[in-house]
């Protein structure tokens, strides 16, 4: 199980956690970029990138039998911050669509360019999966 990290009389943090703590096999995701399994881009725009990026996450995390809810940290890196914050409702619904209400430690920062030109938006996730509790397994069995 993981636990969110929210000091007392901070404001809520929106949309991220300050910090989570976990426990459980580590999983640690390469920077996913907005393109399909066939490394092709289907949009330019960066909500679409976006969507795809985080599809892309969910798929590389069900490989090792891992959910969005496993998630513990994302870095976004982004080409333009003006587009992403002038987008930031949209990116908002396609990140809750896709990774649902789970929220982890997040950090967006804006890079001159990433090595796929196209790409509008890299995230690199780390997940943790909660280690199994063999005692509450013996009692369902």
């Amino acid at each position: 199980m993981h636990e969110v990290l929210h000091p007392q009389g901070w404001a809520p943090a929106l949309g991220y956690a300050n910090g989570i703590a976990a426990e459980g096999r580590t999983v640690f995701l390469g920077g996913q970029i907005g393109w399909n399994a066939a490394q092709k881009f289907e949009t330019d725009e960066l909500v679409g990138q976006v969507r795809q990026t985080l599809e892309n996450i969910v798929a590389v995390l069900a490989e090792a039998d891992a959910s969005s809810a496993d998630i513990v940290s994302l870095t976004w890196f982004m080409t333009d911050l003006d587009e992403y914050t002038e987008h930031l409702r949209e990116i908002g619904r396609a990140y809750r669509d896709i990774i649902g209400k789970h929220f982890p430690a997040m950090a967006v920062v804006e890079v001159r360019r990433l090595v796929e030109k196209r790409a509008k938006v890299e995230i690199q996730a780390i997940a943790v999966i909660p280690a199994k509790n063999t005692a509450d397994d013996s009692r369902t069995a």
